[in-house]
């Protein structure tokens, strides 16, 4: 088998109809890795990955959601999928960090959600889903919530007493993204249910872009920004700035504002 270059780079494209660029990118990596070892071991002559440069362009602003918006669209969903939604939103965990989140990492109580380093996420390589480390070191990390989101959660495991994870299709099993995409998200977005249309150029991935937004609009320190994300803070404020319980309670006192001005009730 012959891959080239230009088939890659076709296939790339193809890839950016449904996922952001960053996660174009680590499919693209993880098939040079891949095939480096490919070439180690004999089996093809070259990897076509080495050096590639994957033209993205300028890349448009990604779109972000409005917290009424947020709203709609758990109104317009089965109350799992916008149980889904709505957690996506309010905490900015990634799509596998929350179809492989398990209900044993998730403590209402004390209203937090840990992401663990072993087996925090859940991956789907060539069509099979296994569980596995999230993305980067950064990405181990405690996620608090606001009042409002710890009580869903709470009402959300009442319907499903005995599941191991938390966000599951609608037999039980693991979510897919292109299914969810598919069955719900666009259905969602453009208004299937005879409801008005939300953005639909919006990606699931955006409401991580969403949860940003709205951090920064409510002045939360760029430190706490980056450790809520996932992202690791690098510079001399990386290394001279911390976290504190007052900024984390004056973020989720922030979240949970904004939630009550939509008017929600929990789905």
């Amino acid at each position: 088998m012959t891959f080239r270059a230009a088939q890659v780079k076709i296939w790339a494209k193809q890839l950016r109809r449904s996922l952001g660029e960053r996660s174009v990118t680590d499919v693209v990596n993880l098939l040079s890795r891949i095939l480096g070892e490919a070439v180690d071991e004999g089996l093809i002559g070259a990897n076509p990955c080495r050096k590639l440069r994957l033209a993205t362009g300028d890349q448009p602003e990604r779109p972000h959601a409005t917290a009424a918006q947020i709203a709609g669209l758990a109104a317009r969903v089965s109350p799992d999928n916008a149980a889904l939604i709505v957690t996506a939103a309010y905490t900015g965990l990634r799509w596998g960090e929350l179809t492989g989140l398990q209900w044993a990492r998730v403590d209402t109580a004390n209203r937090e959600i840990r992401v663990d380093g072993k087996d925090g996420a859940l991956h789907e390589v060539g069509g099979k889903l296994t569980l596995g480390p999230p993305k980067t070191p950064a990405s181990v990390r405690t996620v608090h919530l606001p009042e409002f989101l710890a009580d869903l959660l709470d009402e959300h495991h009442d319907r499903h007493p005995h599941a191991r994870f938390v966000f599951t299709g609608t037999d039980g099993g693991f979510h897919r993204r292109s299914n969810f995409r598919r069955r719900v998200w666009l259905p969602d977005l453009r208004g299937d249910t005879g409801r008005p249309r939300i953005n639909t150029e919006m990606h699931f991935h955006d409401l991580r872009h969403t949860h940003k937004t709205w951090l920064i609009e409510d002045g939360v320190p760029e430190v706490l920004q980056h450790k809520r994300i996932g992202h690791k803070f690098h510079g001399v404020m990386g290394v001279y700035s911390h976290v504190t319980q007052p900024m984390i309670d004056t973020m989720l006192a922030g979240l949970q504002r904004r939630w009550e001005q939509t008017g929600s009730k929990n789905p």
